[in-house]
């Protein structure tokens, strides 16, 4: 059996909110509605009580962004912007560098496992590993993952090499997978209009 996560003050969340909203006529998918609240909403509602605070890297509508927690933008000079969700993790790593680990999901994925932190951690720990993501039902879902904060030069290397690549990053660093397969609804992601509509129907169950 995985150890138990650390204390929960010790554990940061990030939820990424930083796309371009591309398969979603360009919105800001974190503030699409799902059953009248933002998506990021759902999202912050679902890993507060795992973490001690939130952190929210977002690219736009930064103040609106900020009533779920301390907000980061996924961009550098040397980085640049709007380059896939490592951008941001690396933003949130920095953000949360007095915490153990940070816990990151994305702002499409409203219906997250209340146990998302305390599974990913321990099966990190019991692996000694200094990551772990998600999978359920043979599915990676790499976005969702635990990292030891302690991982920032590493992953700042990799994406000043001209990496973005999360699946590869991870292998390199020593992820290891947490089986989600008892609840594999919990990671529905939401990113077409279509997907939006299907959630409904799944949140309206």
């Amino acid at each position: 059996m995985a150890d138990a996560a650390s204390p929960r003050e010790r554990i940061a969340g990030l939820i990424l909110a930083g796309g371009q909203g591309s398969r979603m006529n360009q919105q800001d998918k974190g503030l699409v509605l799902l059953r009248g609240q933002p998506l990021v909403a759902h999202v912050a509602d679902r890993l507060a009580p795992q973490v001690g605070r939130l952190i929210v890297s977002a690219n736009r509508h930064q103040d609106r962004y900020a009533q779920y927690g301390q907000v980061v933008e996924d961009g550098e000079p040397a980085l640049g912007a709007f380059q896939g969700p490592l951008l941001g993790i690396a933003a949130g790593l920095a953000a949360a560098a007095q915490d153990d680990w940070l816990v990151v999901a994305p702002c499409d994925t409203p219906f997250l496992p209340a146990d998302l932190a305390a599974r990913l951690i321990g099966t990190a720990r019991s692996a000694r590993a200094p990551l772990a993501y998600a999978a359920a039902n043979g599915q990676r879902h790499s976005a969702c993952m635990a990292v030891r904060t302690s991982l920032l030069p590493d992953l700042r290397a990799y994406l000043l090499g001209g990496d973005r690549k999360v699946g590869l990053w991870q292998a390199r660093a020593g992820g290891v997978e947490t089986c989600f397969d008892d609840t594999p609804d919990a990671f529905m992601n939401v990113n077409t209009p279509e997907e939006l509509a299907a959630a409904e129907r799944y949140a309206s169950q």
